[in-house]
């Protein structure tokens, strides 16, 4: 039987107790928990379901402002594999997955890089990259983070999770939504040699190439000797996944306006087409890019690691050493089937919805001479490293006074580990063989239906679509890393009044955080976009026939598309081989010429200090903690600055390079802030309590945003004289943090131990939100090959000929007047060619910008400190358990309001400002323990948010669509050591999706499965 924690309080003794708490490891939190008493607490160890739930509540009952928890159920027991995953049951936390697992936190409406994650009370660096950044799909990221990812962390070391939703002067600043400290088991916390020792069996219902059962390992010890005065702790964790996902993308939805002169303009450019339910004149409509099916099969180790020491060799000092160590290792081989949606003259049948931005449900295009199927293959190698290594020490001076120090250097490096140097290695391939096709849109996943043709352009002519069909097109060699460092130095003082507290101190911290990707290019010189060598791989057999449509569980597909899948690896090797003279030749490793390399280092020094006191009000116990917190920050921001060039390498394919003589470029900048706090809670009853709370936060600004350079060029889609608009993004090294003024109102009540029901309000004024403006600007002497006297001669020749002019007849014209020798007929030549002439072209040809073109004009978004903006809510929850009977139940909403959104019907040229991350949540746990059985069904849900703006060119939104998820948990202690489980996570297969304007403009959708673990704990 689990024993129970009694607490007998007294106002304002107790209240300083539990606020004074296990200093030694959070000394500046000022840990308000009841950990360590004055003699009127009794505190007895627990464990179990119940006492853990037991635990949290009394944190949240006794702590000072607005805070809540979750505590492990015993050592090595936390209740959830992955620590986002158990953060999402509280109120007002809610979290984004990748590949089905947490990844990182918002709360209350504000996202990871706007919350504050220490690991016993200190800062931890935050560095995330995957897949070099290349924006393939929705799982890859490009470095430049402020948000710590959970992924990164086992959960088996971890004794407890606070959350901090109001501000504190000791907290350290960074946690606009919140501050979530993670606190791991110390040695002298508990008595003698304790330990645990878990194992488990993974299955992961959507794993196609890896283990079907995968294992993990867990162990944590913790020993101190009979005087307490020398302790000893170690954890360790071991994890392997195996899993996968079938998904789909749209890579763009251009966005433009009808004009009934013009149907279609040139978003569809083609005057015979037969448009149904045509937008209204002036009406915005879409048209994608493509749709693009992917399979993605990936392996995942993650291991855990932390070492502590501890020495007390008498009452008054306590040291403490300790290292951390986590990395997470995940290698993913994806693979695509891409259809686009051509421009110029294909189109033959446009059908939209009935959408305020219209959308269309069906289009038709054919194409003389064939076009392509894309089969793009990916490799990709990721390697997340953490390292942290700390010192604490406290003195008792006196009974009165004590001084506690602690310092850490901690760096978390994310970065590409693949082959050849890479985050990610893409050899692009496809089958030239597409004679006409139609997509079938306005449903959860889009379907097409392709015509094929395999005796024309080379293909095998066997009446089939296969890999002697299939050729390359183009590669891509990528990398992406960050390595964030952060070295921190505290001094505390605490001093006891008689009827209260005083705290002060001090706080010198250094964080410097380098982000690089480089460059982007597409490696052309294969068999280009054209496909210019079908079968040439057949010698290799590393292309095999893939049934990709058919892996959609929950989702129908058009019969008879082709699939394939090969190890982008090997067909990098081989490509070597095949295209050994090729000029230039192929890169045997990542190309070190770098899209972008910044690196913001930032010093900040504070003080701060605060005063605890308690009373009586009208016979009402009333404790109140206010502080003052000044702190002062130098930033210094230094960025590589790459010259670049423009390729029109076909069509609508203008591609940026980059140039040679890249210089270091460094600005300085600096910021100070007063920052006040004040928590007030009143004993309205004995079992009733309220609170007020306010405090000023700051939330600092992006790290992307912080560079001194340009970077995400675009060319625009085309040539500049038919519209096309070139984009580029700006930074600004001077931007101020977010400052918000935050007020919360709560009400309390605690009927049991281990129930309660409350009810809380919450308002945040925000300040210097960093919104974009766009600015038309030239920029670095950058040539517009696109848009010159030789793009307007072609113009003007094709004019002459009568022949309508599109981005392929412009570029055809531009090489055939650029290349007199290949086309002595001059533009008459351009009468002669067959549509396979024309391919051959974009193939063969690229063009380059001259000193005659005139520099480019990009239309560049650039962040400023320009938005204000409020957001509002509430927070309801309650937990109960029925009597003895071994059952209880845990449930909570929170409502999330703010006053700026996202206009779907906004000018796709104008860049918007919205508040991101905010959605209702809820939570429905139902709980279960007695006579050795533990289980618990916990329902989670998330409404429909907003997770980016100006997504694009044509300034789209992402949002991301209401989705909920069921987990079950069963254990049995078949001895007092020993217990069994099985847990199943998302036993019913939920699917991610993300859309733009509307529903029916699909980004991004993902069929995942459940995953199901059992396994066995036994402690020694």
């Amino acid at each position: 039987m689990n024993k129970v924690t009694v607490f007998n309080r007294t106002t304002l003794a107790s209240s300083i107790s539990l606020l004074l708490g296990t200093s030694l490891s959070m000394p500046l939190l000022a840990q308000e928990t009841a950990a360590q008493d004055d003699g009127s607490v009794e505190v007895i160890q627990v464990s179990g379901m119940r006492s853990s739930l037991q635990q949290a509540t009394s944190i949240k009952r006794h702590s000072m402002g607005v805070v809540d928890a979750i505590s492990a159920e015993d050592i090595g027991k936390f209740p959830d594999t992955n620590l986002a995953e158990s953060l999402q049951r509280i109120s007002g936390v809610s979290i984004s997955r990748t590949n089905g697992e947490g990844s990182e936190v918002t709360v209350r409406g504000f996202g990871g890089d706007n919350n504050m994650v220490t690991l016993n009370g200190r800062t931890m660096p935050a560095a995330t990259t995957y897949g070099a950044g290349s924006g393939a799909d929705g799982t890859t990221r490009g470095g430049s983070t402020r948000a710590f990812d959970f992924a990164n962390l086992a959960s088996e070391s971890i004794k407890s999770v606070e959350v901090f939703k109001t501000s504190k002067a000791d907290i350290t600043t960074g946690g606009l939504g919140a501050t979530l400290n993670i606190i791991t088991a110390k040695p002298l916390d508990s008595e003698g040699f304790v330990a645990s020792a878990g194992v488990k069996a993974v299955h992961d219902t959507t794993n196609r190439t890896g283990d079907d059962l995968t294992p993990e390992l867990s162990g944590i010890m913790s020993y101190a000797n009979d005087e307490s005065t020398f302790g000893v702790g170690l954890s360790f964790s071991h994890q392997e996944r195996d899993s996968g996902y079938t998904g789909a993308t749209v890579n763009a939805w251009n966005i433009g306006y009808w004009d009934d002169s013009n149907p279609g303009g040139d978003l569809y450019g083609n005057p015979g087409v037969d448009y149904r339910n045509a937008p209204q004149d002036g009406q915005l409509f879409a048209r994608p890019n493509d749709i693009r099916y992917a399979f993605s099969n990936t392996q995942r180790v993650r291991d855990n690691a932390q070492l502590t020491l501890q020495f007390r060799p008498n009452d008054a000092l306590t040291a403490a050493v300790d290292y951390t160590f986590a990395e997470n290792e995940l290698k993913e081989q994806r693979g695509e089937i891409t259809n686009w949606v051509q421009g110029g003259g294909n189109t033959r049948i446009v059908e939209f919805d009935d959408s305020a931005v219209k959308t269309p449900v069906y289009i038709m295009q054919e194409y003389d001479g064939g076009v392509d199927e894309g089969y793009e293959q990916q490799w990709r190698e990721q390697t997340n490293t953490l390292k942290s290594l700390g010192l604490n020490l406290q003195y008792n001076v006196s009974d009165y006074f004590s001084l506690t120090l602690d310092a850490h250097d901690s760096e978390m490096y994310s970065r590409g580990t693949g082959p050849r140097n890479t985050g990610e290695l893409a050899v692009g391939l496809g089958a030239p063989t597409v004679v006409s096709r139609e997509w079938f849109w306005g449903m959860d996943l889009p379907t097409y239906k392709n015509v094929y043709d395999d005796s024309i352009r080379g293909a095998n002519n066997n009446g089939q679509v296969d890999a002697g069909d299939v050729g390359s097109s183009v590669a891509r060699l990528r990398n992406a890393s960050q390595k964030t460092e952060i070295s921190q130095v505290k001094l505390d003082g605490q001093y006891v009044l008689e009827d209260g507290r005083f705290d002060f101190g001090v706080e010198l911290r250094t964080m410097e955080s380098r982000s690089m990707q480089t460059a982007g290019r597409n490696i052309d010189n294969l068999g280009g976009w054209g496909i210019a060598f079908p079968g040439e791989f057949d010698a290799y057999g590393l292309i095999q026939p893939f049934d990709l449509p058919g892996e959609f569980d929950d989702y129908d597909t058009m019969p008879g598309g082709y699939g394939f899948i090969a190890d982008a690896r090997a067909l990098y090797d081989a490509a070597l081989e095949l295209y050994p003279n090729a000029n230039p030749a192929l890169p045997t490793a990542s190309e070190t010429a770098l899209s972008f390399d910044n690196t913001v280092k930032e010093e900040t020094q504070a003080v701060y200090f605060q005063v605890a006191l308690g009373g009586e009000l009208g016979g009402m116990p009333f404790d109140v903690l206010t502080g003052l917190r000044y702190e002062k920050t130098d930033v210094t921001s230094t960025s590589l600055v790459n010259p670049v060039y423009f390729s029109w390498d076909s069509n609508d394919d203008v591609n940026p390079h980059p140039g040679t003589g890249a210089e270091p470029t460094s600005l300085d900048s600096d910021y100070d802030y007063l920052l006040p706090s004040l928590d007030f809670s009143l004993d309205i009853t004995e079992d009733l309590k309220g609170r007020f709370s306010f405090g000023k936060t700051i939330g600092r600004a992006g790290l992307g945003d912080l560079g001194v350079s340009y970077g995400n060029f675009g060319g625009g889609g085309g040539s500049t004289l038919l519209g096309a608009q070139p984009t580029a993004d700006g930074s600004n090294p001077g931007l101020l943090p977010l400052e918000s003024s935050n007020y919360d109102l709560s009400l309390e009540w605690y009927y049991s131990p281990d129930s309660y029901a409350s009810i809380g309000l919450f308002q945040k004024n925000v300040i210097n939100f960093i919104g974009r403006r766009q600015v038309d600007q030239k920029i670095l002497g950058i040539r517009d090959v696109t848009g010159g006297p030789r793009a307007q001669a072609a113009m003007d020749a094709l004019n002459d000929l009568g022949v309508l002019v599109d981005n392929t007849s412009l570029f055809t014209m531009m090489v055939i007047l650029n290349n007199p020798t290949d086309f002595p007929g001059g533009a008459g030549d351009y009468n002669n060619l067959s549509p396979q002439d024309i391919i051959d072209i974009e193939r063969d040809y690229d063009l380059l910008a001259n000193e005659s073109d005139p520099e480019t004009t990009f239309r560049t978004s650039i962040p400023d400190n320009s938005r204000e903006a409020k957001l509002y809510g509430a927070e309801l929850a309650i937990q109960h358990f029925f009597g003895d009977s071994g059952f209880g139940v845990q449930a909570n909403y929170t409502i999330v309001r703010g006053d700026v959104g996202f206009d779907s019907e906004a000018d796709p040229d104008q860049d918007q400002f919205a508040l991101l991350g905010l959605s209702d949540t809820a939570n429905l746990i139902a709980m279960y323990e007695k006579e050795g059985w533990q289980a618990r069904i916990a329902w989670n849900w998330r409404d429909k948010y907003l997770a980016e703006v100006n997504k694009g060119a044509d300034r789209n939104p992402r949002f991301v669509e209401a989705y909920w998820q069921i987990d079950v948990n069963v254990s049995y202690d078949i001895s007092e050591d020993l217990t069994v489980f099985v847990e199943g996570l998302n036993i019913t297969g939920e699917n991610d999706r993300q859309h733009a304007r509307n529903e029916a403009q699909l980004w991004y959708l993902t069929d995942l499965g459940a995953r199901y673990q059992i396994g066995a704990r036994y402690a020694f």
